[in-house]
Parts: C-alpha cells; structure tokens; sequence
C-alpha cells in the first residue's frame, strides 16, 4: 500500500520503508530509530512496526539500486491536491483529532492535529502546494477564494470512507500566507446524558436539582474547547420530553438533536443572537439554551427571560465560577438582576485520560502542598502502547460547580468579590477544580502533570 508521506518520513530520519500493509509497517535503518520518527509512525497508522537494522554499506547500495526512491516525494510535491487533502481527512478521524491546522511557511506547509487538546505535527507539505490545498479548502467552504487580506469561516461537508463528516473552516492571513483551522464537528461519541458527564455525586445531586427548576439562568464556563457543548447539550435532553418545549439559539448548530427547536444565527442576513432570542421568548419556550452570552444585550436578555418564567442554559468565557459573577458585571449587567436569576455556575475543564491498558504508577507525587490537597497522591507514569498515543486515550472533564444559596445572593447584591464568594461556596462544601482533578488523578483517571499543564497552580497557593 503506497503512502508517499511515509516514505517522505522516514527518508526524512535516514530510514527506508520496506512494506505497508493493513497491520504491519516495515522500515529499514541505520543504528538506532529516532524516537520522532517513530512517535510519528505511531501517530499516522497506528499499526506494529517492523524495524529492521542495516549497516550502512547496505543501506548506500540500496539508495544507489533504487529507482524509485525519490519518486514519493516528486508525488507529493506535485501530487493530486484532493487526495492529499482526504488522506489528511483520513488520518484525522483516524487519530480522533478535534482540529487540522494548515500553516504556510517558506519552506514547507505544517500541517498539525489537535489530538485530546495536544497539537502534533504530521509530515511537512511542500510549500508549493499551499495556494492550490488552501484554495481548494476555501471551495469547500464556500469563501471568497480571490479574498487573501481579510479572515473568512464558513462550514462544509464531506464523505470519508462512507462516513458524512462536517467541518468548520477558519481563514486569516498570515506572514507565509493564509492559515487555515478545521474544526471536526459532530464527533461527540459520548452519550448526551448528564450522569455520564464525569461529576462527583454531590456536584451531580447539585446540577439535578438546578435543571429541575422552573425558572433561572444555569451558566457554564471555560475555555474554547472545554466541554461546555457537550454539557450544554446533556443538560438540554435531560429536560427533553414532549410536555415541555425547547427552543435554542447556536453559532452554529453543533449536534442536531430530535425534540429540540434549534435556531442558527446567520449576522449577514441580521440574524443575530439578540433578534433570535427576542423572536424566540414570542415562541412559549419552557427551556431556552443560548450558545454564548456574547455581549451585554444578550446578557440582559437571557436574564430577564430567566427572571419571567423561563430556564436558560448558557456558556460564558470565564475562568472559574466565581469569575463568572465579576465578568457579568463588568458587562454591566446590575448586581440584583445576577442575584435574582442565577441559579447555577459550572466551571470546567478537558484533561486528558490516561490509558488504563498501560499506565504505571511510579510512587507517590509529594510536591503538591497540603493547602492544594491534604493526602498523597500516586505518581502514574504514561507508559504508551499500541492502543493509545503518548500513554493517553480520550479525555475526561474536570468540575466546578458553584450553586448560588441564599447567602451567596446577599454577598452579590452586596458587591462580595471573587475571594469572598469562593469562601462561601467552599464553605457550603463546593468541590474547586482543582479538587475535582485530585480526585481524578487518585482514581488513576490522569496523572497530576497534566493536572498542572491544564490548570495550573491555583492562585494564591
């Protein structure tokens, strides 16, 4: 099976690929194989591989007998730009990857995966190829191909290996040309119901007992790429049943879902997150979802429509729970208004999930100080085998979930800050995320390293 990025790869490391079969890739070299190239077969095929040791007077008369060895690269480089664009596509799903970055430089395109929040490069593209591969992108998603000053995104739609893929495209220029990020959408395989999210008991008994209300505003928070979708989404078919009726607004439509009434803004046809929710209030909706509270006119109005007989569910960009109070009112949003609605603040976190097939657990981690965690915590080592990538399969979310008691409302209407609200939530027994973490890394779930690489240390720890 012919794969001239292999054979670029490896002529790349100074090895030589022997056979590609469905299982088994065999490669020849001299001494030792780099631990790259060998991270980047992994990465690419996921096959076992052969490994054969040649001395170096065999591998000169090789490359002098071989005709054909310079020809995978003459193909990719002048190769049909379609297929290099599906083999990618291929390797994507493949590779479970959330995003491909295709990045112009002088001398060659980087082409990158996003696997579990982690960026990994594949083999270089010739930089020749980067205005025929970025144009026949922009076809794919509908933009302006002449367009090369100005961002452009859109969305499209493929079929991979008799699969229906769809993906979110993003432009913007950049010194070697235009940079160009897909977003893989519609890859959530987990189940949309909130026990499977990953809360603790109590944080689960505590986002039951939210999203069993009438009325209120229910936020989650975090990052671009966090989870909040996905929890947003379990929380909406938790109420889905055909007495009461649910109605969203999304940029865009991520997981199309039966039972719900699901709107797409679109800005150009003035078909904004303001307008639809304003037309939707008009619709009797029982349960309201708002992709993301943007700005302060759709703040205000997803709160009043929490205050007058509605549950709302939104996404915030914030740090923490307790954040999320400070960053409503700095879009200023009255401070009696953020107490009367809110019922709920969810923080989150995407870490990734050690491979339960080979991790190890090397000791005890020590170097966390009590204030952060009182008892010891395992040290797991990422060991790495055939059915995982760097020792980590998949990701798990990590939780904060702060419910808004009576004495929380006081401390709003009274201007509390971040500090003081913390202390009251932990106070009423909230879980940080932190915590949350800790609890996963006792589990054996992550390893206390990616705990940090994610979070960080807490402040003021």
């Amino acid at each position: 099976m012919n794969n001239p990025r292999l054979t670029t790869l490896c002529r790349r490391h100074h090895a030589v690929l022997l056979s590609n079969d469905e299982q088994v890739i065999s490669i020849a070299i001299v001494g030792a194989p780099p631990k790259e190239l060998m991270d980047s077969l992994r990465f690419m095929t996921q096959k076992r591989i052969d490994i054969e040791c040649w001395d170096q007077p065999r591998m000169d008369q090789h490359r002098h007998t071989s005709q054909d060895t310079h020809l995978p690269a003459a193909h990719v480089d002048t190769g049909n730009v379609v297929e290099l664009l599906n083999q990618t596509f291929q390797q994507a799903l493949q590779q479970r990857a959330s995003d491909i970055h295709f990045e112009p430089g002088d001398a060659v395109l980087r082409v990158r995966l996003r696997v579990d929040g982690v960026l990994h490069p594949l083999p270089d593209f010739s930089p020749t190829l980067s205005g025929p591969l970025i144009a026949r992108l922009k076809v794919l998603g509908n933009l302006d191909i002449a367009e090369r000053r100005l961002p452009q995104d859109g969305q499209f739609s493929v079929d991979i290996a008799g699969r229906n893929v769809s993906f979110r495209i993003a432009t913007l220029p950049c010194r070697g040309g235009e940079k160009v990020v897909l977003r893989l959408l519609h890859q959530v395989k987990q189940a949309l119901d909130v026990t499977a999210l990953g809360m603790n008991a109590s944080q689960l008994q505590t986002f039951h007992q939210a999203l069993n209300q009438p009325q209120g505003l229910m936020l989650v928070t975090g990052p671009t790429g966090s989870g909040k979708t996905v929890t947003l989404y379990s929380a909406l078919q938790a109420r889905n049943r055909p007495e009461i009726n649910l109605c969203s607004v999304e940029d865009p439509v991520e997981i199309p879902l039966d039972g719900i009434n699901q709107t797409q803004i679109n800005t150009r046809a003035g078909l904004t997150f303001q307008n639809v929710l304003r037309a939707m209030l008009r619709q009797d909706p029982d349960v309201v979802m708002v992709g993301e509270i943007r700005d302060t006119e759709t703040a205000e109005i997803a709160i009043k429509a929490a205050q007058t007989g509605h549950l709302v569910l939104s996404t915030l960009h914030t740090n923490s729970t307790t954040e999320t109070l400070i960053r409503l009112q700095q879009m200023g949003v009255a401070r009696w208004m953020i107490s009367s609605a809110l019922l709920l603040v969810i923080a989150q976190r995407l870490v990734r999930r050690l491979c339960p097939h080979c991790r190890e657990q090397d000791g005890d981690y020590d170097a966390l100080p009590v204030t952060l965690w009182p008892g010891v915590l395992p040290h797991w080592r990422a060991k790495g085998c055939d059915r995982c990538y760097h020792g980590y399969h998949g990701r798990i979310a990590l939780f904060e979930v702060l419910a808004i008691t009576p004495s929380l409302k006081q401390a709003i209407v009274s201007g509390a800050n971040p500090e003081e609200v913390e202390q009251l939530a932990r106070a009423s027994g909230m879980t940080t995320l932190f915590e949350h973490g800790c609890e996963a890394v006792a589990q054996g779930q992550t390893t206390v390293e990616e705990l940090l690489r994610v979070l960080g240390v807490p402040h003021g720890e």
